[in-house]
């Protein structure tokens, strides 16, 4: 059991038959009273988002998460097959289990994979990946009025904004967390 004044980002409990993840905490104290923990959990198996107030007495579930270190191999429609590098058994991942950074994901790449009671709840990438753009319109000299930049189309077909001096075929590097375009690789 864990209380909640001890709720940080990323902390994993069990509450009302789920399994969530603190994304955001406050605490308050009014005047007279009890402090108050003001919440923002995500469900690791819908995704869907909510807020909570806890009595600064109460507890939660604190849960184990098992991270494994996995390749991804290939992907047949919506399900996508990983390999754990250690006992090199193939779990399969639906697009929506893996979530955004599915657009990110190339072929032979490392990613950690976690697992509650030999259940998949999530995918998480390296936080940046080095991707080759596949199509982009070449730039125009000294159309800056769209500030600069313009989309380019990356092998995993996911689109990022990169700057007008960036050609077809370069390799750049991608935060996977936000899809932002950091540079050059």
């Amino acid at each position: 059991m864990i209380s909640v004044t001890e709720l940080r980002n990323g902390t994993k409990v069990e509450m009302d038959g789920g399994l969530w993840e603190c994304l955001d905490y406050s605490h308050l104290k009014m005047g007279r009273g009890g402090a108050k923990v003001v919440t923002k959990f995500r469900n690791l198996e819908t995704g869907s988002i909510v807020e909570r107030t806890f009595n600064s007495g109460e507890k939660l579930q604190d849960i184990f998460i098992d991270y494994r270190t996995m390749q991804y191999l290939y992907t047949d429609g919506d399900v996508y097959t990983f390999m754990d590098t250690e006992t090199y058994d193939q779990p399969t991942l639906t697009a929506t289990q893996i979530g955004t950074p599915v657009k990110f994901l190339k072929e032979s790449m490392e990613v950690t994979v976690d697992y509650y009671q030999s259940k998949a709840l999530k995918v998480t990438l390296p936080n940046v990946v080095a991707l080759t753009i596949t199509r982009t319109d070449p730039g125009v000299k000294g159309d800056t009025v769209s500030g600069g930049s313009k989309p380019a189309t990356l092998e995993t077909g996911a689109t990022v904004a990169v700057p007008l001096f960036i050609d077809q075929g370069e390799t750049i590097r991608v935060d996977t967390r936000t899809g932002e375009y950091l540079g050059r690789a």
